[in-house]
Formats: structure tokens, C-alpha cells, sequence
């Protein structure tokens, strides 16, 4: 489906919703900067349902053609939404969403009686074969995650999938990302990047998925919960090393903050601070030139690093994939390195 035909098929939908005496126009969008946004998990004000809204008449069927539409929606603040995302929310059958109390917030905001599905981790094997076969009997399907773009860290991929082998359409929406907000503001190279999602929350492990990236020269992005903040960038800081790096959190929202440093500063401040609230998202220089050469120093010392918490088989081949060298001679090191 070409732009053209969907702004054409949006203008048909647009002069039913005047036809029908709809009290709101969603032709103009501005932010309302005085007011606090609502934030994704905790929408303010609202009591709202999969049943948002009355189920489309026959006379308001989707107008477009059936698949899957992946429709990006604002992290924070709602003057984000593009208009192109509105008309679709508008004409699909129905909107994928991952809990309709947060999306129900985005409807109500814009006037848009599209009735909600639940779809999410906890539910997304039982729910997706009954999107398919709407999609199938011709529907048109909306798919949106609480806030941002739909399968950054969300199990849309899954979804659009079972579009792709089946023959369905699936039809991106691009706009609003917390990867891409804070990369623009992190002051840090974007010709490479590495999107690393959620480390494991515990110590242990975030080392070890850390020690696996050292190496790469791209900068590396993460998600990560308030709660962890200060463990998360002192865990970075002593297996990556003092390098530069950006807190971006809250990003397009009231309290927006973006607070750059190194590794070991950031993480200091953060540990004599209250835990920040919100959304968080760390960008982290990648590996220079000299960190990424692997010589026997560089594994010597990961794998002193890597037997704190690892056994001596797990550690070579933690290193090994780290530093891009054979797993056979970085575990004849570890064995000599554990006799000594």
C-alpha cells in the first residue's frame, strides 16, 4: 500500500467520522506541555477497558486493506503521535495492545472508539493464533506496545512472523523510540550501534553479558529499571572500563533528564542519590582501538575477572567469544592461569 493510497483511504474514513457529528478533530496536534503525561503502566485519571469505546458498526468498517499494522505511539508526551498513526488507529478492526488501560489513555486523548485486544508476554501464545485468523477473514489489525515502537523489547517479532509465513501484510508505522530519543542526545558516535535490551538483573550475570561485548566497537544501548541503576553502572564501569556514557531517562516527559559522564562518575553519583524514577535508558561508548586488540594481558585479566563468578570452562568461553579468539587457546590459558 503506497502513502497515497493510504492518505486517500484516511480522508474517506475522515468525512464518515464528520458525516457521524464526531465533536473532535484530530487534524491538529499540540502538546500540552503544562501537564504531566501519564506514565506507561500508570495512566492518571483513567478507567478504561478492552471495551473502550462501542465495536464499529457496519457502516465503520476498516477501510483499509487487511494485515497488520505496527504503529509506533509517544513515549511521554502525547504531541508525538504523527497523523498518519491516528487515521490508522481509526480505520484497523482493532488494536494488539499490551495493557488497554495505557493504550485506552492514547484513544480517549484522540477520540478513537477502536475497540482493544490484550496482547503481551503473559498471553501472546494463546491470543496470537486468534489475531492471525481476524487477519485472515480480511480484518485490519493495529498493533501498538504501552509506549513507543512496537518490538523493541516487546514480542510483537513473534506476530509479524506468522504475518510473514502466512502472507499477511505487515505494514510499519515508524515514529517515536526511547533507543533512538536518547541515542540523538547522548553526545556519543551513532555510525555503529548495539542494542543490548535488559542485561540480567542479576550481578553475575549482567557481568557476564557484559564481558561479551567488551570488545565491539559500536556504542552499546541498554534498557534498564530505576531500581538497578547504581548496581548496573557499577558493574559497567568495572568490566568495561571508565568509559564515556549517557543516563537518559524520562525521555519527552515532565522530568526529563539526560546526564552524561563516565561509567565510574555516573555510577558514584547514582549510588549516593535516591533511586530516580521512570523510564531509563544508558548509552555507553564502544571499545577503542587499543581496548579491542586482544593480547594476553586483555585475557589474562578477563579471565581473572570472569573466575570470580564463573566456572573455568564458562569463563574461556565467555572470553573467547569476547575477544573473538579461539575458544581452544583461551582455555589452554584459563587452565594455566588456574594453576599458578
Amino acid at each position: 500500500m503506497t502513502p497515497s493510497n493510504f492518505g486517500h483511504l484516511a480522508k474517506r474514513a475522515a468525512k464518515r467520522v464528520a458525516k457521524r457529528g464526531a465533536t473532535t478533530s484530530s487534524t491538529t496536534v499540540q502538546p500540552n506541555t503544562d501537564e504531566k503525561p501519564a506514565r506507561p503502566g500508570q495512566p492518571s485519571g483513567a478507567n478504561l477497558t478492552s471495551k473502550s469505546g462501542a465495536n464499529k458498526s457496519a457502516a465503520e468498517k476498516s477501510s483499509l486493506p487487511p494485515g497488520l499494522y505496527v504503529v509506533a505511539t509517544p513515549i511521554g508526551n502525547l504531541g508525538d503521535i504523527s497523523q498518519r498513526a491516528i487515521d490508522t488507529l481509526r480505520c484497523v478492526d482493532v488494536v494488539a495492545c499490551e495493557d488497554t488501560r495505557v493504550t485506552g489513555v492514547l484513544l480517549q486523548r484522540f477520540a478513537i472508539a477502536t475497540p482493544m485486544t490484550p496482547y503481551h508476554d503473559h498471553n501472546a501464545d494463546r491470543v496470537r493464533p486468534a489475531i492471525m485468523a481476524r487477519m485472515k477473514a480480511g480484518e485490519a489489525v493495529a498493533l501498538v506496545s504501552d509506549a513507543g515502537t512496537p518490538l523493541i523489547s516487546d514480542p510483537g517479532y513473534k506476530l509479524v512472523r506468522d504475518c510473514a509465513e502466512a502472507g499477511i501484510p505487515a505494514i510499519p508505522l515508524p515514529g517515536p523510540s526511547a533507543l533512538l530519543a536518547a541515542l540523538a542526545v547522548a553526545a556519543l558516535p551513532t555510525d555503529r550501534v548495539l542494542f543490548n535490551g535488559f542485561l540480567p538483573p542479576k550481578s553475575g550475570a549482567r557481568r557476564e553479558a557484559l564481558m561479551a561485548i567488551k570488545s565491539l566497537r559500536a556504542t552499546l544501548v541498554f534498557y534498564e529499571s530505576p531500581r538497578r541503576l547504581a548496581e548496573c553502572l557499577a558493574d559497567m564501569s568495572a568490566v568495561l572500563g571508565d568509559r564515556e556514557a549517557a543516563m537518559c531517562r524520562e525521555l519527552t516527559k515532565l522530568h526529563e533528564e539526560v546526564r552524561r559522564g563516565t561509567l565510574a562518575t555516573l555510577a558514584a553519583a547514582y549510588a549516593s542519590e535516591q533511586t530516580p524514577k521512570g523510564e531509563v535508558v544508558l548509552v555507553v561508548a564502544g571499545a577503542a582501538g587499543e581496548q579491542a586488540a586482544a593480547d594476553d594481558a586483555a585475557i589474562d585479566r578477563l579471565l581473572r575477572e570472569a573466575f570470580a563468578t564463573m566456572s573455568l570452562r564458562d569463563a574461556a568461553a565467555t572470553v573467547a567469544l569476547a575477544l573473538n579468539q579461539p575458544r581452544r587457546e583461551v582455555y589452554a590459558r584459563a587452565l594455566a592461569l588456574a594453576k599458578e
